[in-house]
């Protein structure tokens, strides 16, 4: 199938079309082939997964024709055949516009399909499109975070105050323009669509990808729960760095989750993470909070900072993790991008 990305507004409204339960969530569709085990040569737009039900979602800005129809009969049909024994699955179309007699076709084949208000974000051909290169590669996201904090400035400058070359802040400069992401007047270049930015950032980037485990800690709210982790990681010197919505909260000011933590941890020091502040099973009774354990993908450690005696990642970092939440943080991540040039 032909993948269209969506921006959160489009998927929060397809989520609610489809009533789904809170703890459902939005699964990256690479990554749940590749953890069931599973090839096949179609592939949805969005998957959702919701208890033991899969919801496999074709976004479309028209349906005027039985070939989007065809392609997820036969996604099913691959499905069971492959995996008969695993998830059921429940097949839906999203779309702006789709003829009365796809609609009923649709419909008598089981295919469950939900209108797009017209004036639901942009139009979904202009969403953001992957390119061969990434917005969110360490060299990249140097110069787009520098940009951000900047505001309008020259392909030179980026260079020189990140320290890459000129060749790649050219390049990187390029791409943000060919996704109409950014502009240039005369040599000056400035972010233009600061939300098609994020979603490029949700889309290349989700945080649920650097996932390695969620821990229940005995704390009962979230910042004293980071200074006292903060202080004993220290202490044991393990590399570490609070990010999210924790080190968003601590930057901006804004409220800070009480429910839960999250940070950076390599993945052979999670058993002494677990051994330090896991909530004993034997003290069922005893407050908690969720400690989100996520392992780095670049050098997330250089260049932290101490806010409220906790150790958190740069800002850059911060707004790059922010983003990769998607749209539950999008109010947050806006919020940083806003004083971001003043951290």
């Amino acid at each position: 199938m032909t993948s269209i990305d969506q921006s959160p507004e489009v998927v929060a409204f397809i989520r609610e079309a489809l009533g789904l339960s809170p703890d459902a969530r939005a699964d990256d569709v690479a990554v749940l082939y590749q953890a069931m085990e599973i090839e096949l040569p179609l592939q949805p737009d969005i998957v959702f997964k919701d208890g033991d039900r899969l919801y496999f979602v074709e976004v479309k800005s028209n349906v005027t024709s039985i070939d989007t129809i065809g392609r997820m009969q036969l996604l099913r049909e691959l499905w069971y055949r492959r995996r008969s024994n695993w998830h059921p699955v429940e097949l839906v179309i999203a779309a702006r516009t789709i003829r009365p007699r796809e609609e009923q076709l649709a419909r008598e084949v089981g295919i469950r399909v939900i209108k797009l208000p017209r004036t639901l974000g942009p139009p979904l051909q202009s969403e953001f499109k992957p390119s061969k290169s990434r917005i969110t590669s360490e060299k990249s996201w140097k110069i787009v975070s520098r940009l951000l904090k900047e505001k309008s400035t020259s392909i030179r400058q980026l260079a020189l105050k990140e320290g890459v070359s000129y060749g790649w802040a050219h390049k990187t400069v390029e791409m943000l323009i060919s996704q109409n992401i950014a502009k240039k007047n005369d040599s000056y270049v400035q972010i233009s669509d600061l939300k098609k930015l994020l979603n490029g950032i949700a889309w290349e980037r989700p945080m649920k990808n650097l996932s390695i485990a969620e821990i229940p800690v005995s704390f009962s709210d979230s910042i004293p729960a980071a200074k006292d982790i903060s202080s004993m990681l220290s202490e044991q010197n393990v590399p570490f760095a609070f990010t999210g919505y924790t080190a968003g909260g601590l930057y901006t000011g804004y409220a800070v989750r009480q429910d839960a933590v999250y940070l950076y941890l390599d993945k052979k020091n999670l058993d002494l993470f677990t051994e330090f502040f896991k909530t004993s099973s034997y003290e069922p009774d005893r407050s908690s909070i969720r400690a989100w354990i996520y392992a780095p993908d670049r050098d997330v450690y250089t260049d932290t900072r101490q806010k409220e005696g906790i150790t958190v990642v740069s800002p850059a970092q911060s707004l790059l993790d922010l983003a990769g939440f998607g749209y539950s943080a999008m109010d947050l991540t806006k919020a940083m991008v806003e004083m971001y040039d003043a951290l």
